[in-house]
């Protein structure tokens, strides 16, 4: 037998899990700042609630990995939170308060091409809330996400459309309405295709050169052309995408975060169930082609889940944890960052090293201790390995006199500090650090 992990998913060492983890405490921060609260869902789901919002040329449902119990249900692994997010709602409506808001950060599978950025088993993270209409709350998730990348020191691009805008002006092309989907689906590639390769695809669909023609001219508009050219529009869903799109451009303007924002009107998602806005997260400097977060508004999966002639309007966004470590893993300020704050190395002291190491944990400390006797020089090295900021050497003489020693390891100071006034390690002022 061969040992090795499945294509796609991922062994993190120590060091790289030390990063992941910062990701997740960083998000985990600013949600909660925002007023989002933590909830889990099941991994495995029906395939049938997975698969209900799309048609059958989707490409995510070749995605998702399916199985059978030993009922013969049909079962899928989960592809996204969202969906299980809504299914959760249905399910539980009348124990919550609305608006309901949430995060998630949880492991997501997926079925598909490999490359920097995607794999097949990864952590999406999370915000979604349900009960609130308007423009918004997409306002502030923007915000949210202009917040959490700046924490995350991560230049990004956030790309915004309206569902109702694309199909708003696939409608005045002259597509049919049933060929909605597969073009939106075409028109979400653009920008990876040639122009000879759109047309095709386009015409492969049944579509005309003149439609295809005016496709290629409404998707390279900016939004104010937009405006101008359908200013006197009947078309109401147009109509009613150019109004959310203009609402959040005045709210993104008042919370000065424009200049992280474009507009693209080509910008679908690939998910189905998108009903208004939608976001796409990049980071700027090129490290990684994909997005690395996405999200938008999706009115209708809670509100046919639960069916009881009430709407249930829902919006959120995720962060791709696979991008964003992709991005921060060779940042050396995090992946060299040890967990520990105290290394302490016993010399013939364990039981005085064990209290001391309880006494320093109570005092909201990360601290280890030498227990396999190696010799003192060998315990320094490890600990200087390791990038343990700080080391305790205890012996007899420290015992008897009551008092221990802290050898700083990156600038080789030392700090006498007495048994019974312990809880003073946190007022060092050269110890600032350990506690950031």
């Amino acid at each position: 037998m061969e040992i090795e992990n499945v294509k796609g998913g991922y062994d993190f060492l120590p060091e790289e899990q030390n990063i992941r983890n910062y990701i997740n405490n960083t998000l985990k921060e600013v949600f909660e700042q925002y007023g989002y609260c933590s909830i889990e869902t099941p991994i495995l789901c029906y395939y049938d609630i997975l698969a209900g919002k799309y048609d059958e040329s989707n490409d995510l449902l070749n995605e998702i990995y399916k199985l059978t119990d030993q009922g013969k249900r049909k079962l899928g692994l989960r592809y996204d939170l969202t969906v299980p997010f809504s299914k959760l709602i249905a399910l539980n409506k009348n124990k919550l308060t609305m608006p309901f808001k949430r995060y998630e950060i949880a492991k997501v599978f997926r079925d598909g091409p490999i490359k920097a950025g995607r794999d097949r088993e990864f952590t999406q993270c999370d915000v979604d809330v349900v009960g609130i209409e308007g423009q918004m709350i997409e306002a502030e998730l923007v915000s949210l996400y202009v917040e959490s990348f700046k924490k995350l020191k991560i230049d990004v691009e956030i790309k915004y459309n309206s569902r109702k805008l694309m199909n708003g002006l696939i409608l005045e092309s002259g597509v049919a309405e049933d060929l909605t989907s597969k073009t939106i689906t075409i028109i979400d590639k653009i920008e990876k295709l040639s122009k000879e390769d759109f047309e095709k695809a386009l015409l492969e669909i049944g579509l005309t050169t003149e439609q295809s023609e005016k496709l290629q001219q409404y998707f390279s508009m900016t939004l104010e052309q937009i405006n101008e050219m359908f200013k006197d529009t009947q078309n109401l869903v147009l109509e009613e995408g150019l109004k959310e799109l203009n609402e959040l451009n005045d709210y993104l303007t008042a919370l000065n975060i424009q200049e992280y924002c474009k507009f693209t009107s080509s910008l679908a998602r690939g998910q189905d169930y998108y009903t208004g806005t939608v976001f796409e997260v990049y980071e700027k400097n090129g490290v990684l082609n994909c997005s690395i977060g996405g999200g938008g508004r999706y009115d209708k999966i809670i509100t046919d889940f639960i069916n009881d002639g009430n709407v249930y309007p829902a919006v959120g966004v995720s962060f791709g944890l696979t991008s964003l470590y992709a991005i921060l893993k060779d940042r050396a300020e995090l992946s060299k960052k040890s967990q520990l704050d105290f290394y302490i190395i016993p010399m013939g002291t364990e039981k005085e090293s064990l209290k001391l190491a309880i006494d320093l944990r109570k005092q909201g400390f990360n601290v280890d201790i030498s227990m396999n006797g190696r010799k003192l020089k060998k315990c320094l090295d490890y600990a200087n390995k390791a990038n343990i900021p700080y080391v305790i050497i205890l012996g007899e003489d420290e015992i008897e006199k009551g008092s221990f020693l802290i050898k700083d390891m990156n600038n080789k100071n030392q700090i006498e500090v007495s048994f019974d006034k312990i809880e003073s390690v946190k007022d060092l002022t050269n110890m600032d650090n350990i506690l950031q």
